[in-house]
């Protein structure tokens, strides 16, 4: 099925239709500076006696903050569910988690308000926005979030369901499931299926994997529309969920959305963590951008930076001085207990 096609006038350039849909380039700017502040402070927490291993997305700060902006956050089937993966810091912050949180996981502390410090960095939950839980296991999500995708279409509302993964795990057959179980006659559900293409699984390349070079158009199979989009284009990325997220919720049919994004830092901390070089990197992509708009000048840049730097230090040196869970707690959420 072809892609759907933006509806615009000829004369808007995509930063002007975005801006009609609500864009905002400034604070979009600051919480991609933020997730890379994050990122590369539990990188560095990673490689200390502060943290034992980390995961994130530094590379997708982009695509990911422009979701979190254009989620309709809040508890039950009238707003959007999330079914996320581990590199979606970004989102996180852009729907409004603290910057600590995610360095008190790493840190595996009690204060730890996804896990009470039990599960590994950027493993979010939160009951209150719709934010289902970040398993290990890849890709479960996506056999996991028709259900709430049902439960809203049975519900009525316009509230939807989003589920992110990476590329090399749409190579499991829960990928497949979301697609078939989203995409059934007369049972078509409000879902936002998103690939979020680095072109790697963990250190086997894209192409080693996939006979096809455009996961989102299988799709087409399951009579799903698709698209894909440059998700080191923050604009680009911007105008891309828009239409998506709104071909959902008002159709209330499925929809897939794959975006090429980079991964600065490899894999995780097990394959170094390193930044690499030939990476695109779309935080200064979109830097270049904001100051030939002149919307920003270099000096300012680098004052936003070093705010969240600071920030991210300041919560670091708190949360070495809170607590480690108690050993007697360690079955605590496991188990249902006494019935």
């Amino acid at each position: 099925m072809p892609k759907t096609k933006a509806k615009t006038k000829a004369s808007l350039s995509p930063f002007e239709l975005a801006k009609s849909r609500g864009f905002q380039a400034l604070k979009v700017y600051h919480n991609m500076v933020k997730a890379r502040v994050l990122e590369e402070r539990l990188i560095k927490m990673s490689k200390s006696e502060d943290g034992y291993f980390w995961i994130g997305g530094p590379g997708e700060e982009a695509f990911n903050t422009n979701l979190g902006y254009l989620i309709h956050k809040g508890h039950g089937l009238d707003y959007d569910y999330m079914h996320f993966h581990y590199r979606q810091s970004a989102t996180l912050l852009a729907l409004g988690m603290p910057m600590i949180d995610a360095i008190r996981q790493m840190n595996t502390k009690v204060t730890d308000p996804f896990s009470k410090g039990r599960n590994f960095v950027n493993h979010f939950v939160k009951n209150e926005w719709n934010v289902m839980p970040v398993t290990s296991p890849i890709e479960t999500q996506y056999s996991i979030a028709p259900g709430t995708a049902w439960a809203q279409k049975k519900h009525g509302g316009k509230g939807i369901t989003i589920v992110t993964g990476g590329d090399a795990g749409t190579a499991e057959g829960d990928f497949a499931t979301c697609l078939n179980f989203s995409s059934r006659p007369d049972m078509e559900l409000p879902i936002l299926i998103i690939v979020t293409n680095n072109k790697f699984g963990i250190s086997t390349p894209f192409e080693q994997v996939h006979g096809d070079r455009v996961i989102a158009k299988r799709a087409d199979a399951f009579g799903i529309q698709w698209d894909c989009v440059d998700g080191n284009d923050t604009v680009a990325s911007y105008n891309a969920l828009f239409e998506a997220m709104e071909y959902v919720r008002f159709s209330r049919r499925p929809f897939c959305l794959e975006a090429h994004v980079s991964r600065l830092h490899g894999h995780s901390s097990s394959s170094g963590a390193a930044r690499i070089q030939s990476e695109t990197d779309c935080l200064e992509k979109f830097e270049s951008f904001l100051e030939s708009e002149l919307l920003v000048e270099k000096n300012e840049l680098q004052a936003i930076k070093a705010k969240y730097e600071e920030e991210a230090l300041l919560a670091l040196k708190q949360v070495r001085e809170e607590p480690y869970p108690d050993p007697s707690t360690i079955f605590d959420y496991t188990y249902a207990g006494e019935m």
